[in-house]
């Protein structure tokens, strides 16, 4: 079986990253599965010239499709690349994913060879590795921080259009960060869909190192994620997704545990997140700040309830 595939990719001001993202789908290797693909970039309102950089360079860029919308978020934007999708197989990744270029083919090998199991009622789940290296983002290895439970995510997976279409798409109501994707899995899972892991079909997440300015910004982010959370468990009022947000007292327990009931704290914790910056070891620095983190998380999504 031959099949033509769709990347779908949303943009919001990253430019920089975007341009390796775009490079790596064109340096695709195909396989005798895949005769034709297309890779969409919805562009959600950016400000720094993505989409005239990606004009300007649409000769070298033979695979991209470009569409623009007013700046409405993440799943506005997969929902718009979806339905102008040309192509049988939808592939998501975000705009800051550099792949390898087996990514295609490795998605596609081993998404036919379960289509003839279970009627296209699964879809792949790629690797994802984190790394804040931009000039070589290939040369990162795997790590245990990189492991993800999700059920399904955006940032490398691929599924059927048909199964997407039949389930719905992303719930545009999830305006601000966090959790679209998840809640879509939920309707999956309940639609009897498969996950089916391929860590062949690698993918290199790419995000600033880590430094002290961006606290402010991270915990806005992890009080709209609470938001959002909660958006999600009104839409899906069951156990997994309780524990899947964390809305459960075990976890408050836990984390006033972890956190010694708040006296491990951002501030407190501030002096040393500044010395591992200033030495160097911004990824330290980073695992440690997401421990008060997720518990402002918890705190919000209880405040809110």
């Amino acid at each position: 079986m031959v099949m033509n595939v769709s990347i779908v990719i949303p943009t919001y001001n990253r430019k920089p990253i975007l341009k390796k993202c775009l490079k790596a789908l064109e340096n695709q290797n195909l396989n005798e599965n895949i005769s034709n693909y297309e890779v969409i970039v919805v562009d959600d309102g950016s400000t720094d010239g993505t989409t005239s950089w990606i004009k300007e360079n649409n000769k070298v860029l033979s695979h991209v499709v470009l569409y623009e919308q007013e700046h409405g978020g993440a799943a506005l934007g997969r929902n718009l690349g979806v339905m102008k999708s040309k192509y049988e197989i939808i592939i998501f990744i975000d705009s800051d994913l550099i792949v390898l270029d087996d990514f295609l083919a490795c998605h596609v090998n081993k998404l036919l060879f379960y289509w003839n199991k279970n009627n296209k009622k699964c879809f792949t789940y790629g690797s994802v590795i984190n790394t804040s290296n931009f000039k070589n983002p290939e040369s990162e290895r795997y790590k245990l921080t990189d492991f993800s439970f999700a059920y399904f995510a955006t940032g490398n997976v691929a599924i059927s259009k048909e199964i997407l279409l039949s389930v719905g798409l992303f719930d545009t109501s999830f305006s601000l960060y966090g959790w679209e994707d998840l809640e879509l899995g939920e309707r999956l899972k309940k639609f009897g869909t498969t996950l089916i892991k391929c860590p062949e079909a690698v993918g290199f997440h790419w995000h600033p190192p880590f430094n002290c300015g961006q606290i402010e910004s991270l915990v806005s982010q992890e009080k709209e994620r609470a938001r959002m959370a909660l958006l999600f468990y009104k839409k899906h009022s069951n156990l997994r997704v309780r524990f899947m947000i964390q809305l459960t007292p075990i976890h408050i327990l836990l984390w006033q545990i972890i956190c010694l009931g708040g006296l491990i704290s951002i501030k407190r914790l501030f002096p040393l997140l500044r010395f591992l910056v200033d030495s160097g070891r911004n990824r330290i620095a980073l695992e440690i700040v997401r421990i008060p983190l997720n518990f402002i998380y918890v705190k919000e999504l209880r405040r809110l309830i």
